[in-house]
């Protein structure tokens, strides 16, 4: 799903943006709800899975309701956090294993025109993406693609800062404890 945004573009540089794991759901500007069901072999997992992608106007989150308990996933320029987003984080949270990993790909501009384009493409026909266009610029955006197997829940993000020819890129995991560190989102 593509969309775009009714705000202006808030997030001036890619290292403005924080993490954080838990809160509340912040004023949201699109949200895509999502449902995933327990795998048809009755296989022990996950369950009902509820997900919402949530685009803000400083960035993104994701709430997910599973299985032994809910996770909130922000990233985004968060009011009095001016610590860099970290490039891996792994913690226990409400019975399961998360995983956090962020990197920042540093591209000129004809380059990152084009990688903008072949995102925005491929969340826009992907059966559980979001991706919100700030208005102005064609390559500013905030996308988000999700799934969900057996044991984890998987997501994907891309924000793009075309000023400074820089996309952020961001893999999460929530893992069932006890079931291992999955891959990443496809």
């Amino acid at each position: 799903m593509l969309t775009t945004l009714q705000t202006s573009y808030t997030d001036t540089r890619a290292g403005d943006l924080a993490w954080q794991l838990g809160g509340e759901p912040l004023p949201a500007l699109a949200v895509r709800e999502l449902s995933f069901d327990a795998p048809a072999d009755g296989a022990a997992g996950v369950g009902t899975a509820t997900l919402q992608l949530r685009l803000l106007g400083a960035s993104h989150q994701v709430v997910v309701a599973a299985g032994p308990g809910d996770c909130l996933e922000t990233v985004a320029c968060l009011p009095g956090r001016r610590t860099p987003l970290p490039a891996r984080v792994a913690e226990r949270v409400a019975g399961w294993e998360y995983e956090f990993a962020a990197r920042i790909e540093e591209l000129p501009t004809h380059t990152f025109a084009a990688r903008a384009q072949e995102l925005l493409a491929l969340v826009a026909e992907h059966p559980h993406g979001l991706a919100g266009i700030f208005p102005g610029d064609p390559c500013a955006f905030t996308a988000l693609v999700a799934r969900c197997e057996e044991r984890r829940v998987l997501w994907r993000t891309w924000h793009a800062y075309p000023q400074e020819g820089r996309l952020v890129c961001t893999r999460s995991a929530l893992v069932l404890q006890g079931g291992g560190w999955a891959a990443e989102a496809e």
